[in-house]
């Protein structure tokens, strides 16, 4: 079992009773807000160009230290917001302070702070209960005033979250549609928010099924970035499969009467466990809990699947693991970072494609956002993609690098075979980042020879063609600059 992609738990003390102190209705709607975004989708197929300019409503509401939470999607690639509250006609300027992607959250500043005047800052309440009834609050299908509607909870599972597309949390699905314009706005039971509306299926498909981001979820949030950082979720970047089978157990030296223990099968190189787990360790324990066979354990009294101990951790933070290793018991430590080759097959927003163009010929990095713009049917891309995580091939290219566009000009008439090629060398020297490949461009040298993955022969220009072919192709292309290299050096490393 892949923790990133499947984790399967519930939050503790889902069904305990709670009492809430009440908000009345009135005060809520003198909080919930509608946000009007000017955004500008970044052009992966032509990355040297601005994007279209586009417009989307939201809601969002006041929290504590003068703040309007909302979700990530509602701001994404944004390049003016307006707040609009209940019986106001004024239009408030606003900003992003904090985004968090991967669990589709943001934090908004108001300039003008007599915005907040006559606003009472929501509380932040706990889960609900099945089957208790909520309040959702918004601005459905762009409205100008604001719209109550009413759902039943249905259920408290982990959902992938359609904003990144690669990340899943907890999530609550309640009967309540979620239409456009609902995304941000608070979900209301006995006066305290328990939920943020963010996402729901369209009418071919559910009817009446919406989903709500829950309070750990937002506290988690909140809780990140009091250090002025988000760092995003942690997790042990490890596949695992239950031992329920008695033969294998009896095999790896498992004793009969303890049912602790999940088999350890791959472990990332590239994750927080890489130097301390090997594949054929058992987990017993995760931070003292037993992990049973099917890799659940007990916490705050419910039986959760042991991903959710991580869940609830930062960058830094510390998770001790019993393992079983040659037959032996032993306690190792793990410290919790960044896995960031995961970032390549989600959805990135507020950042600008990179790049670079040499004698027409344009080499972008491999992303998702890159294959949502350029079709291309070519099986090495597909491959690279698909398998760039499990097959650890972020090891040998932290960056796969695509000749993705060929601008015709004299000097590379006969290059189209090569489109869609992955970089490997340059003039005899390994490619990893596009920060390489723009210095290998750079050097003096006779002639460019690019060898590209899997491709026998390489696609050769002369440095003095290129040079002389640099303005007139810019010019014939609206070039307006030839590269783009991010703040990392191109590997997405911290």
């Amino acid at each position: 079992m892949n923790f990133r992609v499947c984790k399967i738990a519930l939050a503790a003390a889902c069904f305990a009773a709670r009492t809430f102190a009440a908000t009345p209705a009135a005060e809520v709607k003198k909080s919930a807000v509608r946000i009007a975004v000017t955004m500008q989708e970044p052009n992966y197929r032509v990355p040297w160009t601005p994007g279209q300019v586009g417009g989307g409503v939201g809601a969002g509401f006041v929290i504590d230290n003068q703040r309007v939470i909302t979700n990530a999607h509602v701001v994404s690639n944004a390049r003016f917001l307006t707040i609009e509250k209940e019986n106001d006609p004024k239009k408030y300027i606003a900003s992003v302070e904090h985004v968090a992607h991967d669990c589709d959250l943001a934090v908004l500043k108001v300039a003008d702070t007599g915005f907040f005047k006559n606003t009472v800052p929501l509380q932040i309440g706990d889960l609900p209960e099945i089957e208790s009834q909520v309040s959702v609050y918004g601005y459905p299908i762009g409205g100008e005033h604001l719209s109550v509607t009413r759902g039943i909870v249905s259920r408290i599972d982990f959902q992938q979250f359609a904003h990144s597309a690669a990340d899943s949390h907890l999530a609550i699905q309640i009967d309540a549609a979620i239409n456009p314009g609902n995304s941000g706005g608070p979900v209301m039971q006995a006066g305290k928010v328990v939920g943020v509306a963010f996402q729901g299926y369209s009418g071919d498909v559910a009817q009446n099924v919406g989903y709500m981001i829950p309070t750990p979820v937002i506290k988690r949030f909140l809780k990140d970035i009091e250090d002025g950082h988000y760092d995003r979720y942690m997790d042990l970047s490890i596949t695992t499969f239950n031992l329920q089978n008695p033969a294998m157990r009896r095999a790896l030296g498992l004793k009969d009467d303890d049912e602790r223990g999940v088999f350890v099968s791959a472990v990332a190189s590239a994750g927080s466990c890489a130097d301390v787990l090997k594949v054929g360790d058992v987990l017993l324990g995760i931070d003292g809990l037993a992990i049973a066979s099917d890799a659940f354990v007990v916490l705050d009294g419910e039986r959760v699947h042991m991903a959710e101990v991580v869940e609830r951790k930062f960058k830094g933070d510390d998770v001790k693991l019993d393992l079983w290793r040659d037959k032996t018991e032993l306690s190792v430590t793990v410290k919790l970072a960044s896995a960031w080759p995961y970032l390549m097959q989600a959805n990135t927003y507020d950042v600008e494609p990179t790049y670079v163009l040499m004698g027409g010929l344009v080499f972008q990095p491999l992303s998702r956002n890159f294959l949502q713009a350029n079709t291309t049917d070519d099986l090495r891309v597909r491959f690279f993609y698909d398998y760039f995580i499990a097959d650890e091939l972020y090891r040998d290219h932290p960056q796969v690098l695509v000749l993705s566009q060929i601008l015709p000009d004299p000097i590379n008439t006969y290059l189209a075979p090569f489109k869609h090629g992955i970089v490997d060398e340059v003039n005899g020297v390994k490619i990893k980042t596009l920060k390489e490949l723009a210095d290998a461009f750079a050097k003096e040298t006779d002639e460019y020879v690019i060898k590209l993955v899997g491709v026998g022969r390489p696609l050769v220009l002369a440095r003095t063609a290129v040079e002389e072919a640099r303005e007139r192709i810019r010019t014939r292309y609206n070039v307006l600059k030839e590269r783009n290299l991010d703040e990392t050096g191109g590997s997405g490393k911290d």
